[in-house]
């Protein structure tokens, strides 16, 4: 029987049959899926084929096959260098929510972010939430912030998930289609999950006075559906988002911006760093281009990790 994972809590998986009915799951035998060395074999939104059997009074799914995916988000695993996690598989659009200080959201995470989204062919949608608590002075950074997005082709949306600002815009937007919402802990996911479906009543807590940081209140992906149609997959929050496995000649690619100009440079192999008469170099000396995603992009080339959590998260675009 087809079914689709709903939930996974690291061995078993609640997986959704075509027959409507929710099994609890669990997997036969080793999957090595084309290479990927991830610390979950099996993901939320993956589509499996399932064998049922009766363990006592209960009816139990044995995943045996996962169909092949259409996209995933992924990134290194926090504990196993050398490994990924795959965070949700076959998502139509990603919402990436983000905070000024309460926690503070880096343009270096937002963009390590949107960079897996663009190599996975995943539409994302920047929310800025908790508008109603900035100052005038952080108001106008996150709309500075929003502005140079926007100038990329990226949608962004001020919202409060707390008052329901704009909460109706953002459920227009995922009408019928599977959603995955990520961040860092804290942001505010699951209180817009809320807001958003308030018959799911998902657990949330408050911000760390101290770190000003998330307490991670989703432990695992899940799953849920949206009586206006279609689903949600709530992410645990990510603290720092690793880049895996893009080649530096294509890292390009996935910054827009440079991409509609890598063609005027002189060099059809430029990688916009020491090479002479380079059109992305040129329009970053014109400020044509934000200082904070050049510098990204030389983080992410060079394979530095993510520096989310530092002092001031807004400094590069001052």
């Amino acid at each position: 029987m087809k079914a689709v994972v709903y939930k996974s809590t690291g061995s078993w998986y609640h997986v959704k049959g075509e027959d409507g009915k929710i099994y609890n799951s669990r997997i036969k035998g080793k999957f090595r899926l084309k290479g990927i060395k991830s610390t979950n074999p099996v993901a939320v939104g993956d589509h499996v084929e399932i064998d049922t059997e009766k363990k006592g009074d209960d009816t139990i799914g044995i995943i045996k096959e996962i169909y092949d995916r259409k996209n995933y988000i992924i990134r290194k695993s926090v504990n196993l260098s050398k490994q990924t996690h795959i965070i949700a598989a076959n998502i139509d659009q990603a919402f990436l929510l983000v905070t000024h200080n309460n926690p503070p959201t880096s343009t270096t995470f937002i963009d390590r972010f949107l960079v897996t989204a663009e190599a996975y062919h995943i539409p994302t949608v920047i929310l800025i939430n908790k508008i109603d608590t900035y100052s005038l002075e952080e108001f106008a950074e996150m709309k500075y912030l929003a502005e140079l997005y926007r100038g990329i082709g990226y949608t962004c949306i001020g919202i409060s998930a707390e008052t329901g600002e704009n909460i109706d815009k953002v459920k227009e937007l995922m009408k019928n289609k599977v959603s995955v919402f990520a961040g860092h802990s804290g942001v505010g996911k699951s209180t817009l999950v809320n807001a958003i479906e308030p018959t799911l009543n998902i657990k949330t807590s408050e911000i760390s006075e101290q770190h000003r940081q998330g307490q991670h209140t989703t432990t695992f992906a899940e799953m849920h559906e949206l009586n206006f149609g279609g689903q949600i997959i709530d992410t645990p929050g990510i603290r720092g988002f690793g880049v895996v496995d893009i080649d530096k000649y294509n890292l390009d690619n996935y910054f827009p911006e440079f991409f509609k100009l890598k063609s005027n440079c002189k060099f059809n192999n430029c990688i916009h760093v020491e090479e002479p008469h380079c059109a992305v170099k040129d329009a970053l000396a014109e400020d044509e281009l934000a200082y904070s995603r050049y510098k990204s992009y030389l983080q992410i080339m060079e394979g530095e990790e993510d520096e989310s959590f530092r002092k001031d998260p807004y400094q590069d675009l001052r």
